[in-house]
C-alpha cells in the first residue's frame, strides 16, 4: 500500500485504500464543504472499471479486489447520507454560511453558484442535475438546507440523485472496462482525462454564460433577474 496519498488522483485512492476510500470519498464530497476539490466522477468511473477485472492494469495494483456489488449499494448509500448532512448543516447554520469569509478552503463563489443552480432550475431538478457537476454537488445540499428547502422534499430528490450519480458512473466505466482485450494501459490516460473534460463542462458553461450576462449589464443592458430564469 502507498504511504502518500493524492487526494487529487482517483487512481491513488482506490489503490491505497480500496473499496472503503471510495466509499468515504463519497461520502466527504457530498457531505462536507471541505470535499469540493476531491475527484468523485473519476474516482466511481475507474472504479468502476477496476471492477470489471482490469484493475492489475488500471490502477497498477492486481491483487486488488473491487467487486461491483457492494459499490452499486454502498456508494448511494454514502452519496445519499453525505447530501444529508450537507442538507442538515445547511439548515441549521442557515445564511451565516454566505457570511464567512474567503479561506483557503472555502469561497463564498462556491456556495453563490449552487445558489443560482437552485435558483434556476427549481428545489427538486437541481438536486438531482447537481450530482453531475464538480463543486456545485457539494454546495448545493447546504444551500438548499439554507433557503429552507423541506427535509422531506429534499431526501425524496435525494435519493434519486444519490442513485443515479453513482451507479451510471460505475457501470459507465464496468462496460467500458469489460470492452477491453489485450493491454489497455494506453488507454488509461486519455479515458481520465475524458471523464475529468465531460464533468466540469457544465460547469464551464454556466461560467461563460454568466460572464456574459455581466458584460451585458455593465453595457446597459437590461439582464432578467434570476428568479424569472426558475424552471
Amino acid at each position: 500500500m502507498q504511504l502518500t496519498v493524492n487526494v487529487f488522483s482517483a487512481q491513488s485512492i482506490i489503490t491505497a485504500f480500496g473499496v472503503v476510500g471510495i466509499l468515504t470519498i463519497v461520502f466527504i464530497e457530498t457531505g462536507l464543504l471541505v470535499g469540493f476539490f476531491l475527484p468523485g466522477d473519476s474516482l466511481l468511473f475507474l472504479a468502476g472499471m477496476g471492477a470489471s477485472g482490469t484493475a492489475g492494469a488500471v490502477l497498477d495494483r492486481p491483487e486488488l479486489n473491487l467487486p461491483l456489488l457492494p459499490l452499486l449499494i454502498g456508494t448511494p448509500l454514502c452519496a445519499i447520507a453525505g447530501a444529508q448532512l450537507g442538507h442538515l448543516l445547511g439548515a441549521r447554520v442557515g445564511r451565516r454560511l454566505f457570511e464567512r469569509p474567503d479561506s483557503r478552503l472555502f469561497k463564498r463563489r462556491h456556495l453563490e453558484r449552487a445558489e443560482a443552480y437552485f435558483v434556476r432550475f427549481g428545489a427538486g431538478p437541481a438536486v438531482v442535475l447537481a450530482r453531475f457537476i464538480p463543486v456545485v454537488r457539494t454546495f448545493l445540499n447546504p444551500v438548499a438546507g439554507v433557503l429552507g428547502m423541506p427535509a422531506g422534499k429534499f431526501f425524496l430528490w435525494n435519493v434519486v440523485g444519490g442513485t443515479v450519480w453513482p451507479v451510471t458512473l460505475l457501470l459507465l466505466g464496468y462496460r467500458l472496462g469489460s470492452s477491453f482485450r489485450g493491454d489497455i494501459e494506453a488507454y488509461v490516460v486519455p479515458i481520465s482525462v475524458g471523464i475529468l473534460v465531460v464533468s466540469f463542462l457544465p460547469m464551464a458553461v454556466e461560467i461563460i454564460r454568466m460572464r456574459r450576462r455581466r458584460s451585458r449589464a455593465e453595457d446597459g443592458q437590461a439582464v432578467r433577474p434570476m428568479a424569472d430564469e426558475m424552471l
